[in-house]
């Protein structure tokens, strides 16, 4: 990629323009940090600017109850393989199934995602984006909050039962051909991450927006050339998988940067930003870096979600309606754009924006189910699916920009393994009390034993312990009402992605 020529970003900024000057005090503090970033990033490019339909909601069971039929016979033989947290890292299973299937995932240009949180958000973004401007997309994503099929999108909506029982058939025999060749058999995972590839390739699709599913460098994803990388926040999650700081875990995922390719990174702690800057230099790949190449200029609370003004690659973008809560989901967009940007070149190939009226009609579009989703009033139920600290703090920021709550009821189920302390820490300002839960899934933390942390962090006054979700939403919501139609209770819903999904059928949204 050639070095970019002088453009008018390279230009001294006006002190009297108030939206240069807010974007010059974001490069201010970013670049406050570690001097050791400067000698890496002087090995590497960096992007500097020169100057869709909405999205399908979550798909129900089948009305027809042969494919109902048919899906939940895949459903079986799909969780009768490996689980999602039970792992071998390597890429070769899935790479010797990508080699029997003729290579599917290489018919397509793709952007490839990682992170510790805003993923799959990021990815609902950068899909609307792209479907404004008539690409037609395939997104891959997980976990799903309700329904398997969720997790392959074609044209911005899930795919359909019918297709995905069908993409499975297709590819089942030479999955079982892959399994008899291997130490282990393909995991439920692996063969999900077939499937999406193959429905992509057969679709056809212009581009795919693929999530990874942990880590990085040896997740099933990973066989993909994204010629955008995109990395999201990096955060404390799956340490004993991935490792113990940032640091340690950005190096996992840096392993999705691949040669020649865009990195588009969030603002990250010093030590992943390192990790990250030297993953690019060693692979000669350009990066963009919120804060300094792009970044949220300004942003308002608005009815409904927010009105940004963001700095892309290729300039200023304002009044951007954006109809999600909390500057975290600002932050994504952010990163959305500069993504697609970066996808279409601008920064490296040419300078101009995007058209802003297609950027506005995208992000309006955009919808992140079980990301601070009200599902209720009187009183108000919101469905979080944060799950690790950094999420938690986020949730809670949004939770109090975005809503008047005077007696907040929080209903938390979590999965085993995860810092639950730190989660339920993050919520204590903002909860009343809490009712602890589980839900059903054989990954649950067990009711009592999360009960246990959260009377050391609320106290046993305030915390009420209900096994079964259904009991526990009846009992938060009583818990909200409590102090009259008016008093401004409401009810947050969180801990895991499985809880958020219950609850929301639970709630009649599914």
């Amino acid at each position: 990629m050639s070095e970019l020529p002088p453009h008018d970003d390279d230009r001294p900024t006006d002190p009297a323009d108030p939206t240069a000057a807010a974007f010059e005090e974001i490069v201010g503090a970013e670049t406050d940090r570690d001097p050791d970033l400067a000698v890496i990033e002087a090995g590497s490019r960096t992007l500097r600017a020169q100057a869709g339909p909405p999205q399908g909601d979550i798909p129900a069971r089948p009305t027809d109850p042969e494919v109902d039929k048919a899906l939940r016979e895949v459903e079986t033989e799909l969780a009768g393989r490996w689980g999602e947290t039970k792992l071998e890292p390597s890429v070769s299973r899935i790479a010797a199934l990508m080699d029997v299937l003729g290579e599917p995932q290489r018919a397509y240009p793709s952007i490839h995602i990682t992170g510790t949180n805003g993923k799959t958000s990021t990815a609902r973004m950068v899909e609307a984006l792209f479907s404004a401007f008539e690409l037609r997309t395939g997104r891959y994503t997980s976990p799903h909050v309700q329904s398997i099929t969720e997790r392959i999108s074609l044209d911005g909506a899930p795919i359909e039962a019918e297709r995905f029982v069908e993409t499975y058939q297709d590819i089942k025999p030479y999955v079982e051909m892959v399994d008899a060749r291997q130490e282990y058999r393909l995991s439920f995972f692996e063969v999900l991450t077939g499937m999406a590839y193959a429905a992509f390739a057969d679709a056809p699709v212009d581009v795919a927006v693929v999530e990874v599913g942990m880590g990085g460098r040896w997740d099933a994803t990973n066989v993909i050339d994204g010629s955008v990388a995109v990395l999201t926040p990096i955060d404390l999650d799956h340490t004993d998988r991935l490792g113990s700081t940032p640091g340690e875990i950005a190096t996992e995922k840096s392993g999705i940067i691949k040669p020649g390719a865009t990195v588009v990174m969030a603002q990250q702690p010093v030590d992943a930003a390192q990790v990250i800057l030297k993953k690019a230099v060693e692979v000669d790949a350009t990066v963009a870096r919120e804060g300094l190449e792009f970044g949220v200029v300004a942003r308002r609370v608005a009815v409904g979600g927010q009105l940004l003004t963001l700095r892309g690659l290729g300039g200023e973008y304002e009044e951007v309606f954006l109809p999600l809560h909390g500057e975290h989901q600002a932050h994504n967009a952010s990163v959305a754009l500069a993504a697609v940007e970066a996808f279409f070149g601008i920064g490296s190939q040419h300078a101009r924006p995007l058209d802003i009226d297609t950027i506005r009609k995208a992000f309006a579009s955009v919808t992140s189910p079980g990301r601070l989703e009200v599902v209720r009033r009187s009183p108000t139920v919101v469905l979080d699916a944060a799950h690790n600290p950094a999420g938690a703090r986020a949730a809670a920021a949004a939770i109090g920009e975005a809503f008047d709550f005077s007696n907040l009821i929080g209903v938390v189920g979590a999965s085993d393994g995860k810092d639950m302390r730190g989660l339920l820490e993050a919520f204590e300002p903002i909860f009343a009390e809490v009712v602890i839960t589980q839900n059903t899934s054989h990954r649950a933390m067990g009711a009592d034993e999360l009960a246990a942390i959260a009377v050391e962090v609320f106290g046993d006054e305030r915390v009420q312990v209900e096994p079964r979700l259904p009991d526990a939403l009846e009992a938060a919501i009583t818990l909200a009402e409590a102090e009259g139609e008016f008093a401004g209770g409401g009810v947050l819903v969180t801990g895991s992605v499985i809880t958020v999904g219950e609850a929301r059928l639970l709630l009649g949204r599914g």
